[in-house]
């Protein structure tokens, strides 16, 4: 059974959900997420005989929402995957995360090998630290409509998916999955009037997918009761994070590692992206074996295929486990 508690870790307080015994698994969630999203983990990964918790990251849920942008920076995730790990009365574990919670997975493993028995992620490939600053790089490629930099407008998209949080869930969620009318698209990413929001253009469909549920959907709004705004700040630190993290430019993540997609989601289909994903056997040292494509997937992958994922993660952390 699923227990919750709060634990201190670098100065704020973390919601967490737990279950099982065993080595520990930690598992990150994304937007607009929280832990619920593994929801499907927490039994077959405690059956296969691993301790699994799922946080509310930093500006999500119950856990707490600095009211600073800067301390939603890319060194305070990580530092916070690294406290709980030791807050849990461990010194290494798993990690996995989707969406945002890979990128968070990936540099933990990148910045503290030491703590990371393993590393799995989800939708986003591993980092490869780019040329330039990516709010910039992104302005110049599609005129200022990609929605980070629509997101890094002070208040706005806060704003907007705050009127109907609700609704705005709904349409997230069902937009990018693999449901979805022309997903797998990049283009999804995409704000067309800015000034109209990201919301115009996103479908809100009358029945929900089957993998998701109404009770789903009243659990995540519920999380959502403080609003977007501290899930949004993750968003306003990417140039932050690009120029914090340039000691390890051309750095490689050494853990053993894997990577899961789904072919009808958007973020693997951004250009470049294709090319990488067939390149990460050669730039990841220790990756497993080569990436898993999951047919059909939009971009909640664990959501959308926990049957396959769960297979995947539990190949992965037995193999390791020693």
């Amino acid at each position: 059974m699923v227990e919750h508690r709060m634990v201190d870790v670098n100065g704020i307080r973390l919601h967490i959900a737990e279950e099982g015994e065993g080595p520990l698994v930690v598992l990150l969630h994304g937007f607009p997420e929280s832990w619920h999203s593994w929801r499907h983990q927490f039994g077959p990964l405690a059956a296969a005989g691993f301790r699994v918790v799922a946080p509310d990251q930093r500006g999500y849920g119950s856990s707490d929402h600095p009211e600073d942008v800067a301390a939603y920076s890319i060194l305070h995730l990580v530092g916070d995957v690294v406290g709980l790990v030791h807050a849990l009365g461990e010194e290494r574990a798993f990690v996995v995360g989707h969406d945002w919670g890979a990128p968070v997975a990936w540099h933990t493993a990148l910045l503290r090998p030491d703590v990371v028995r393993g590393v799995a992620g989800l939708s986003v490939a591993p980092p490869f630290r780019g040329e330039r600053p990516p709010l910039e790089a992104m302005r110049e490629r599609f005129d200022g409509r990609f929605y980070w930099n629509y997101f890094n407008r002070p208040g706005v998209a806060d704003a907007e998916f705050g009127k109907d949080p609700r609704s705005t869930l709904r349409r997230l969620l069902y937009g990018a999955s693999g449901d979805a009318p022309g997903a797998g698209r990049y283009e999804q990413a995409l704000v067309s009037d800015p000034e109209r929001g990201w919301l115009a253009d996103s479908p809100d469909p009358e029945v929900l997918p089957d993998w998701l549920t109404e009770a789903d959907l009243d659990e995540l709004t519920e999380s959502y009761a403080q609003g977007f705004t501290g899930a949004l700040n993750w968003y306003r630190n990417l140039d932050r994070n690009w120029e914090l993290t340039a000691p390890w430019h051309g750095a490689v993540v050494s853990p053993p590692a894997l990577y899961v997609y789904g072919d009808r989601d958007l973020v693997p289909a951004f250009p470049g992206t294709p090319e990488l994903i067939a390149k990460l056997p050669e730039l990841m040292p220790n990756l497993v074996r080569d990436p898993i494509e999951l047919p059909g997937c939009g971009h909640w992958t664990q959501q959308e295929r926990p049957d396959e994922v769960n297979a995947a993660l539990i190949d992965f952390l037995t193999g390791l486990r020693g």
